[in-house]
C-alpha cells in the first residue's frame, strides 16, 4: 500500500486529496463531515483508510471546498454535491483500472450523499445520516421517545440502577420528565430527511445505513426512516465515531462487506 498526497479541480478551485492505492476494482470513497479535513478526528478517516487499503481496496479521501488543504468557499454539506462528483471524477483517473466506487459518508457527509442522489457512486455506506435542521431548535437535538424507552428499560434491567432508585440515589423530577419525553408521539421527518429520502428513492446502487446505537443523530435518524428497512445496520453499543475496539472493528467490518458486495 502506498499513500500519495494530490490534488484535483473543482470549478476553478484546487481541492486536496490523498489515495491509498490497492489492487482491488472496487474503490472506497471517504467523504468528511462537518468542517472536518480528511484525515479526520483524531486521524480517524487516514487511519479506515489504512485499514481498507491493506484489506486490498483503494481509498480516495479530500477536503471540499474551503475545508483544510482545499481552496474556494465553504458552502456547507447541503451544496457539496459538485465536490464529491468532482472527487470521485479524480479518483476514477487516477485508478483507471477500477470499476466501482462505494461512497462512504459518516453524519451530514452521509446525508450529502443521499441529497446528491449517490453522487455517482455504485454503492452507498451512509452512517448516522444527519436529518437536524438548523433552526429546528434543541428539542430536535434531544433523544426521540423510543430511544428514551430503551434506555430506561435498560437501566431497569441493570441491578445497580435499581439499588439506585430504591435508595434515593436517582433524581425523582427528573426521572418524571424523562417518562413523560418517553410518552410522546415519533418526531416527524424534517424537510431535510425528506430531501435525503428523495434523492436516494431512485438510486440502483446498494445502500447500508450504519447506526451507532447510543448516537443521538443515529436515534433521531431512526426515529423518522421507516423501521422495516432492511438496509439498516446498528451497533448497539457505538457512540458517534464508532470508537473503540469494538465498535470500530464493526464499523470496519460493515465497510468491507459492502466493498466487497458492490
Amino acid at each position: 500500500m502506498n499513500r500519495l498526497h494530490l490534488t484535483f479541480a473543482c470549478g476553478k478551485s484546487r481541492l486536496g486529496a490523498t489515495l491509498d492505492t490497492a489492487p482491488a476494482k472496487t474503490g472506497l470513497l471517504l467523504v468528511s463531515g462537518g468542517n472536518e479535513i480528511r484525515s479526520g478526528a483524531f486521524s480517524g478517516q487516514a487511519g479506515l483508510a489504512a485499514d481498507i487499503s491493506a484489506a486490498g481496496f483503494p481509498v480516495f479521501r479530500f477536503d471540499r471546498r474551503g475545508i483544510g488543504d482545499s481552496e474556494g468557499k465553504n458552502r456547507g454539506f447541503e451544496k457539496s454535491a459538485k465536490d464529491i462528483s468532482a472527487a470521485l471524477e479524480a479518483f476514477r483517473a487516477i485508478v483507471p483500472t477500477m470499476e466501482k466506487v462505494v461512497g462512504l459518508g459518516n453524519c451530514d457527509a452521509a446525508s450529502a450523499l443521499m441529497l446528491a442522489g449517490g453522487a455517482g457512486c455504485d454503492g452507498l455506506v451512509l452512517s448516522n445520516p444527519w436529518t437536524i435542521e438548523d433552526g429546528d431548535g434543541q428539542d430536535a437535538a434531544a433523544p426521540p421517545p423510543d430511544a428514551i424507552r430503551a434506555r430506561y428499560i435498560a437501566k431497569l434491567k441493570n441491578p445497580r440502577e435499581v439499588v439506585r432508585l430504591v435508595s434515593g440515589g436517582v433524581n425523582l423530577r427528573k426521572l418524571v420528565g424523562g417518562l413523560r419525553k418517553s410518552m410522546g408521539k415519533a418526531p416527524a421527518p424534517t424537510g431535510l430527511a425528506e430531501r435525503m429520502r428523495a434523492g436516494i428513492e431512485g438510486y440502483d446502487g446498494q445502500v447500508r445505513f450504519l447506526l451507532a446505537g447510543t448516537d443521538r443523530t443515529a436515534q433521531i435518524f431512526a426515529a423518522t426512516w421507516p423501521q422495516d428497512d432492511q438496509r439498516i445496520h446498528t451497533c448497539e453499543s457505538a457512540s458517534h465515531a464508532f470508537a473503540g475496539a469494538d465498535a470500530s472493528e464493526w464499523y470496519r467490518a460493515q465497510v468491507l462487506e459492502a466493498l466487497r458486495a458492490a
